[in-house]
This record gives structure tokens, sequence and C-alpha cells, in this order.
């Protein structure tokens, strides 16, 4: 069944899924930048490129903003900070689990025996 109202997460990871939307958005972290300048590093054409931007937009991760002729684009943190606290949750269920594996496992290389010390000759 399609979803005509999917979760904000959704449209987050999905945006977060490509490699150059990821790269987009670490060049944004340092500042605004034009949709030239955020195409520049990449072999795609301005059009590609601003497709790519309209699913960061769409995501809510950027902002984009019209000064005459030139669309300047800027990093917003918001969806990131949901994002990441989703995946905070199973940070901490995956540490909970190998802590408590670390103390099963500590706990039966106690219960084993010495090892016995062999003759050195």
């Amino acid at each position: 069944m399609v979803e005509l109202n999917p979760h904000p997460l959704d449209t987050v990871f999905h945006a977060l899924g490509d490699a150059t939307r990821r790269h987009m958005l670490r060049q944004l972290a340092g500042g605004e930048r034009t949709v030239g300048q955020l195409a520049e590093p990449f072999a795609i054409s301005l059009a590609a490129a601003s497709k790519h931007i309209k699913v960061l937009e769409s995501a809510g991760l950027i902002r984009r903003e019209v000064r005459g002729r030139t669309h300047l684009c800027r990093l917003d943190p918001g969806p990131l900070a949901s994002a990441h606290e989703w995946l905070n949750f199973y940070e901490r269920f995956w540490t909970n689990r190998l802590d408590a594996l670390e103390r099963l496992l500590r706990e039966e290389d106690a219960r084993k025996p010495p090892a016995p010390k062999g003759d050195d000759q």
C-alpha cells in the first residue's frame, strides 16, 4: 500500500540514503552554498543537483532562499536531530545487549578452572 503522507523520518532517511545528498549536507554544515557550489564537486548538471536539493528540502534538511537569480541553500539541523534521537534508541538497545553479553562472558571465564601450567623444558 502506498502512503500518501509518509512519516517525516521516512523522508529524512530517504534523503540520507544517497551519497550525493549526504555530501551536499556536509558542505552545508560549513555554511550556506549556492546550487552551483553544491553541484560543483560532482559530474552532474545543475538540473540533477536541483533534484537532489528538492529531496533535501522535502525532508526539511535544508532551506533555500532566492536572492535575485541566486538560490542559496542552508542546513536545517532539526530533522537530523529527530533522526539522531530515533537512532539513539537503538544505540542504547545494542549497548545494553552487548553489556549483558560481556557480563555473561566474564562470568563464564570466572567459572573456568585455571589452565594447568606446563613445564618449560
